[in-house]
């Protein structure tokens, strides 16, 4: 049976650690689906780690619809959410549902959308008609080039209350899940508290709900940077598969992120 966005509030509830991490194709899904992670995530990081872009801005609908499909196919019984693309939704609250509507169709049971204050209105149009939503708070690699690279965000008082706001909003919206990128790990712990809903960390520390990682950045087949918060579990696996299941048994131990992985 798959995991429902119920089942992932009552895991926050009871203080049993989150577990998500991204997947791309059928193959990978099926493993990490298999491996009893909750929840896959069809990243447009794809455009970096697929496609070899420098961004994630080149990423299509279209392309995110067939790798969400892909997905789909093989994660049997986690929960897939669906990132939407850039420029699938910044036009507004019509735009959104068109372009998540097809991200549904193709498999997604959530899409995950970055943006604050400013989105609630897409958020709550959505979730009116039945899509369930992902924010994407913190460093939104969508507008890399606004904020003059991936950079850790919330480490002013001023930037820190955007933040605290737009949790809130979303929250108000109606989004079932908040992703929480390269914040600082006390003003994550604090939202995590805060909020209703379920937070998932990359690069946030260990107070939030659960963690995420780019599947290919944990096992290390990646070429380009390493993110601080990234840790390669293929060291001391002897397939992918013990990798994976080393993750997740980090997330649920509290052993990752270590104090090395938060900012």
């Amino acid at each position: 049976m798959r995991v429902s966005i119920t089942q992932v509030q009552q895991m926050k509830k009871r203080g049993e650690r989150i577990v998500m991490i991204t997947a791309y194709d059928y193959s990978t899904a099926r493993l990490v689906s298999d491996a009893g992670i909750p929840l896959v995530l069809v990243g447009d990081s794809l455009g970096m780690v697929i496609c070899g872009h420098p961004t994630t801005l080149p990423v299509t609908l279209d392309e995110m619809i067939y790798h969400t499909r892909c997905v789909a196919a093989g994660a049997r019984s986690a929960l897939v959410i669906a990132d939407m693309s850039f420029g699938s939704y910044q036009a507004g609250a019509e735009q959104a549902y068109a372009s998540a509507a097809r991200l549904m169709a193709a498999g997604a049971q959530m899409v995950k959308l970055e943006g604050g204050a400013w989105v609630a209105r897409s958020v709550e149009f959505l979730v009116a008609r039945g899509i369930p939503v992902c924010g994407h708070l913190g460093l939104q690699p969508q507008s890399v080039h606004r904020l003059g690279g991936y950079k850790a965000q919330g480490k002013t008082d001023a930037s820190a209350r955007a933040l605290r706001e737009d949790a809130h909003a979303l929250a108000l919206a109606g989004a079932d899940l908040l992703v929480l990128e390269m914040v600082p790990a006390a003003l994550a712990t604090e939202l995590t508290a805060d909020v209703a809903v379920p937070t998932i960390g990359i690069g946030a520390g260990p107070g939030c709900s659960g963690q995420v990682l780019v599947l290919y950045d944990m096992l290390g087949i990646y070429p380009g940077k390493t993110a601080r918060f990234v840790r390669n579990f293929m060291t001391g696996s002897a397939s992918v598969e013990e990798a994976v299941q080393a993750y997740v048994r980090a997330v649920k131990d509290g052993s990752f992120p270590a104090s090395e992985h938060s900012i």
